[in-house]
């Protein structure tokens, strides 16, 4: 029991609770606001009968891993700035995909403003898993610059193939083009080779279920009606790369304009390379 206590001491923090609230809160406030939406699914329970069969289960266990996530060792001083980047960033990147008819949601709307909360949401989740990767990468091993920095090029090579392919349908829009020279400026100047790697690697494996559930219950439909296709469990990493460093770009700003920074999280930069706080 000691042991328990001791753990939940050092996992759950003062900053957790106030961020649980604010995530069962912002829950209640989708379902309250959209309510004739949750009220068309409540209508397919048959609540005579087995119940339990109706209930989206991969949904709650999504949000219960994010849940359990985003609350773990919480610090509103830097993770009001995750929520920040993540719902501009999420609203950028929904009114990409949905002004371009890459994807489009059953409710017809471009973007659906009761989706744009999941991003910032994710955005945590993503941070927490991408530290226990890099704490546990930093307990086991030692210094694997090229290793990682293989890995980075290999891995946002095939990526940047793969977003060629897929978004070529819509070349004739600015919007992709933007798309395409951002992601383009983030890949060739990374920052930390093993830290982006991981990052993506945190975005895309929590986007796989997030697209999993979405594209198969018809939340949100792609052009080519996978289940998810492949670009969009990626996506959802170079997403996460893109807060990341989003973040650490008004980190920079914000100092040098002398304001005070917030208590940050380090990460250690490649040999060669200037320290990032995270």
């Amino acid at each position: 029991m000691t042991h328990i206590r001791a753990a939940l001491k050092h996992f759950w923090t003062r900053d957790s609770s106030i961020l649980l609230g604010g995530f069962l809160l912002t829950i209640f406030l989708i379902v309250y606001i959209w309510w004739p939406l949750a009220e068309e699914y409540l209508k397919y329970v048959d609540w005579d009968g087995e119940w339990w069969r109706y209930i989206d289960w991969l949904l709650l266990g999504i949000f219960g891993f994010m849940s359990i996530t985003i609350i773990t060792r919480a610090n509103l001083k830097t993770d009001l700035l995750i929520i920040f980047v993540g719902i501009c960033g999420g609203l950028a990147i929904e009114s990409w995909g949905t002004q371009t008819n890459l994807w489009h949601y059953y409710t017809a709307e471009r973007p659906p403003l009761w989706i744009i909360p999941a991003w910032p949401i994710a955005s945590l989740s993503i941070d927490r898993i991408t530290r226990f990767l890099n704490w546990i990468i930093e307990r086991k091993t030692t210094n694997l610059h090229s290793l990682f920095s293989a890995f980075y090029w290999i891995t946002f090579a095939a990526f940047l193939s793969l977003m060629l392919v897929f978004v070529a349908p819509t070349f004739d829009k600015s919007y992709t083009w933007l798309a395409m020279v951002l992601c383009l400026l983030l890949i060739l100047t990374p920052t930390n080779y093993r830290f982006a790697w991981l990052t993506f690697i945190a975005g895309s494996g929590l986007g796989y279920y997030l697209e999993l559930w979405g594209t198969t219950r018809e939340c949100w439909i792609y052009y080519t009606y996978q289940t998810p296709p492949l670009f969009a469990v990626l996506a959802h990493g170079m997403a996460a790369v893109a807060f990341w460093r989003a973040g650490l770009m008004l980190k920079m700003f914000w100092g040098r304009f002398g304001f005070s920074k917030p208590q940050q999280f380090t990460v250690e930069m490649e040999p060669g390379q200037e320290s990032v706080k995270k």
